[in-house]
């Protein structure tokens, strides 16, 4: 078991970790947890009903989370011709095409997320290697494989999420900031967990939302009571 620090300590000593409590009161206990002198994301993690190693029971999604994820997101759009133009005057912060290509090749990765068109597919798969560990390969199911490249790019500024759920059934995702404050942070929550049901696999049986936890980067995790969000979610 890792060594926790003094004031991780302190934080976790501060609430029961261990005892499920009321959604909007976990979101505050998780704020007001927070110890450090950055501004720190807080974290929601889901424990679904569903066995990942059969396709029936994937859940993957994408979700425009309604009050953003509080960070610049950096995004490069791997484009030719006019599509360079329309990712410009998206927001894109790189657009490029083979010489983008070679700088990654040569070790470069400064950008949060990557968009292509689908002509450029072929060329980006050489480096997909590369890409795919670090979360960076585009891929048309979350929607960075498009021609739509500016509605593609403002999503992504705008604080779109994509998530998919582990072999352990656990399926996590950033919410956003502390510094939003409690209403924000349970208002982007209740988004994501109304996409997760809606995405419920018709193959899944029996108790679908299994358990949720909420903490920051730094901070304890605490346990969400399941029945709390039943009028939150629509």
């Amino acid at each position: 078991m890792p060594k926790r620090g003094k004031k991780y300590l302190e934080s976790k000593k501060k609430m029961d970790s261990g005892k499920s409590v009321d959604f909007s009161d976990a979101v505050k206990m998780s704020i007001e947890s927070s110890y450090t002198k950055f501004d720190e994301t807080v974290d929601v993690v889901v424990r679904l009903g569903v066995d990942p190693r059969h396709a029936e029971q994937m859940v993957r999604g994408t979700l425009v989370l309604p009050n953003g994820l509080g960070k610049e997101v950096k995004v490069l759009v791997f484009a030719k011709g006019e599509k360079e133009k329309e990712a410009l005057d998206a927001g894109a912060d790189f657009v490029g095409n083979d010489e983008m290509i070679e700088k990654i090749k040569s070790g470069w990765f400064g950008f949060d997320k990557a968009v292509s068109t689908p002509d450029m597919m072929g060329t980006v798969g050489k480096i997909g290697k590369m890409l795919g560990p670090r979360g960076l390969m585009p891929n048309a199911k979350t929607g960075t494989v498009t021609f739509d490249i500016a509605r593609a790019v403002r999503e992504l500024k705008a604080g779109k999420i994509d998530f998919r759920v582990e072999k352990a059934g656990i399926v996590h995702a950033p919410m956003g900031k502390v510094s939003f404050g409690v209403e924000k942070i349970v208002q982007n929550i209740s988004a994501f967990l109304e996409t997760i049901v809606r995405l419920k696999p018709a193959a899944s049986k029996g108790t679908y939302l299994k358990g949720i936890g909420v903490s920051t980067t730094m901070g304890p995790g605490i346990k969400i009571e399941p029945a709390s969000i039943k009028d939150l979610i629509k």
